[in-house]
């Protein structure tokens, strides 16, 4: 069994033990180091991080295969890429950037399907001067985000 078969098998029973954990991203590059990357449904806490490196490293022989492993939590900066990470993001204000334009609204659903976004905008009146403030929303399917990201405002 190679590493990375042998990472991907520790990795998922890693995740069961913790239903609210899922995986973002993992790699494994030339030299033997192993990133992965991992989100929660709830946040991810320091610990969550180190009981997933050690249900892999305790369960590697570094006889057999030296290797390096770093364990962490999808950074804001990031962006989401997984519809689980939509969902525990819903009432947060997101920039998403689409194959036709760029959005920025507050995620108010996620579907399997698409994500929906509010905000408000100020638009001429229909009749005379001025401007009125009105209530806009989008729905985006997945597959026409090319990035999303949270918004963090102080």
């Amino acid at each position: 069994m190679s590493l990375k078969d042998k990472v991907q098998d520790l990795l998922e029973k890693a995740l069961q033990e913790n239903s609210s954990l899922f995986l973002i991203e993992s790699k494994i590059h030339p030299n033997n180091s192993i990133e992965i990357i991992i989100d929660g449904d709830d946040g991810v806490k320091v610990e969550d991080c180190i009981a997933v490196s050690r249900a892999i490293e305790h369960n590697l022989d570094r006889e057999e295969e030296d290797f390096s492993l770093q364990v962490m939590s999808a950074g804001v900066s990031e962006g989401l890429t997984h519809i689980r990470q939509y969902k525990k993001n819903i009432g947060r204000k997101l920039k998403v950037k689409t194959t036709e334009n760029t959005l920025e609204g507050e995620l108010v659903s996620a579907t399997e399907d698409a994500i929906t976004l509010i905000w408000k905008a100020r638009e001429p009146k229909p009749i005379g001067k001025g401007k009125i403030t009105v209530t806009k929303e989008a729905s985006v399917a997945y597959e026409n985000i090319v990035e999303a990201k949270v918004i963090i405002t102080f």
